[in-house]
């Protein structure tokens, strides 16, 4: 059995109706056990397809847990349940919460956990989500790792009626992370962290073309959120996963602005962002793994509608690598002590980019293609701006990605440009 650490790109999200009471929810609205604020724990958080050799990421979490003593809790309830799973039965095909819950236990204890376990939560077992019995349970792990799936799910699970409030086994694991506890995830798992205004599906074309809507939806390209958002152990951001191998760059920049958030952590593959004194004017997050996190910066970003399409103008693009730091509070990143400042020695042009967000309607289409262009035209000195389109037309996009003055790329190998800090973003119809 091999457990998914997601829906594939071009399934369409479980779930079924536009949810109009989430979507009319005001986003600033959030139950009290909410707003509290974890201090003493940290987070571990995957952009998905984490790989069972990743020891970097695996070994973080169970350093974080206590080492050689880590109990971890694992909660697969963004799988589909057994009930709904027709392979239940078969081992080597099965998919749903209880065999990734073990799936993922077993990978725990292979790579040192002293115990880990399956904390028994799912669409099958809401109830279980305010059980003494599992609460108890959650008391005893040292930390908690939340597979991938669908992150609507763990609010169906988790949370109770329309203001989102904690169950008892979720306000177990915010006291344990409040308390020095770590919290992990991958995918789903890592979206659930989010605060406001959670992504609940869409593709980066459609969302830039159509915008972005409150609630949930049937249609997988449809740019959703969810005002309420997640669990809300991260808030200084919003978060997006996969996102370059699944071109996901456009929709995260289009949630942001229009939902008046100034920063995303857009989280790649088999890579980690781990997180320390979430919440707090202190908070700071470190790289682990072989690709990078993007943080997209809106601060001066102006976005605008017109006949022609939505314009974004004055955004930024960093893209941070193994053992890069980052510091939510004052906005800075401190590459690697192994890195040192890229100087261009290439002359060549950029490649043309004709699918920028490596679209589902391109079978030839390539991901990391953002970011490829991006670290191009960082190692060129031929070229201080480059354009790539979007694969779709009617209308189409342009995304110019530009080098201004304080623009930095950053290098382990003295060639290729591996850390981007500053790169300017504009994208407009064309």
């Amino acid at each position: 059995m091999r457990a998914h650490s997601g829906p594939t790109r071009r399934a369409a999200l479980a779930g079924g109706l536009v949810l109009t009471l989430l979507a009319a929810a005001p986003a600033a609205a959030h139950s009290a056990n909410r707003e509290a604020k974890p201090e003493g724990g940290s987070l571990v958080l995957v952009g998905g397809g984490l790989k069972e050799n990743n020891t970097q990421v695996y070994g973080e979490i169970i350093r974080r847990a206590g080492g050689p003593s880590a109990r971890i809790g694992v909660i697969t309830a963004a799988s589909v349940p057994q009930s709904q799973d027709p392979y239940a039965d078969d081992p080597d095909r099965c998919s749903n919460s209880v065999c990734n819950g073990a799936y993922y236990a077993g990978l725990f204890t292979q790579h040192g956990a002293a115990a880990a376990e399956w904390i028994p939560l799912d669409l099958d077992h809401v109830a279980n989500a305010d059980s003494d019995a599992v609460v108890a349970q959650v008391n005893s792990m040292t930390g908690f790792f939340f597979g991938g799936g669908d992150q609507y799910r763990y609010i169906q699970t988790l949370l109770r009626g329309p203001r989102q409030t904690d169950s008892k086994v979720l306000a177990a694991i915010r006291a344990k992370l409040a308390h020095g506890a770590v919290v992990a995830g991958s995918s789903a798992g890592a979206q659930i962290a989010s605060g406001p205004d959670m992504v609940s599906g869409g593709e980066s074309y459609e969302g830039l073309r159509d915008g972005s809507a409150a609630g949930y939806f049937d249609d997988p390209n449809r740019l959703g959120y969810i005002p309420r958002g997640g669990f809300g152990f991260l808030r200084s951001a919003l978060i997006d996963t996969h996102t370059g191998a699944y071109g996901r760059e456009g929709r995260a920049y289009r949630l942001a602005a229009d939902t008046g958030h100034d920063r995303v952590y857009a989280l790649e593959e088999n890579t980690a962002i781990v997180v320390d004194n979430p919440g707090t004017k202190h908070e700071h997050f470190s790289v682990l793994g072989p690709n990078g996190v993007a943080v997209l910066d809106l601060r001066d970003a102006c976005a605008g509608e017109s006949a022609a399409g939505w314009t974004l103008r004055g955004a930024r693009y960093n893209y941070l690598t193994d053992h890069d730091r980052y510091d939510a509070h004052t906005w800075r990143t401190r590459p690697a002590a192994d890195k040192h400042r890229l100087t261009p020695t290439g002359t060549a042009p950029v490649p043309v980019n004709s699918d920028v967000f490596y679209s589902t309607a391109n079978p030839a289409g390539t991901p990391y293609s953002f970011r490829t262009t991006a670290r191009a035209l960082a190692a060129t000195r031929a070229q201080n701006t480059a354009t790539a389109t979007t694969f779709e037309t009617g209308p189409g996009f342009d995304v110019t990605f530009a080098k201004p003055k304080r623009f930095t790329a950053w290098t382990s190998d003295g060639t290729n440009a591996q850390t981007l800090i500053g790169l300017r973003i504009t994208i407009a119809p064309r």
